[in-house]
């Protein structure tokens, strides 16, 4: 569920090739991301959600799909095992 919402904002606001997702095995370093550039997607994530991520650094080395599955695990552990309504999901990803 988090997944589209992670791939609209990088293809949006980060000019994220969107033919990149098509591969399984997409790392995030191959998302060719500066550091600002995953810290504000990151950020954005943060005040969508309202918590901090913890060692937002880690994901640099993750595949997209680990990344999206750490970022789930903070989200529900954060909301008490549950993830964000869809709805709110997808009013952010369009705004």
């Amino acid at each position: 569920m988090l997944e589209p919402f992670i791939r609209n904002h990088l293809i949006r606001h980060a000019r994220v090739d969107a033919s990149k997702f098509d591969n399984p095995d997409l790392l995030v370093a191959e998302l060719a991301l500066d550091s600002l550039g995953l810290v504000e997607m990151l950020f954005e994530i943060e005040e969508r959600f309202g918590f901090q991520l913890s060692d937002p650094m880690r994901y640099q080395s993750m595949r997209f799909d680990q990344m999206v599955g750490a970022i789930e695990a903070e989200l529900r552990a954060h909301n008490g095992g549950e993830l964000p309504q869809a709805d709110a999901l997808r009013a952010s990803a369009h705004s």
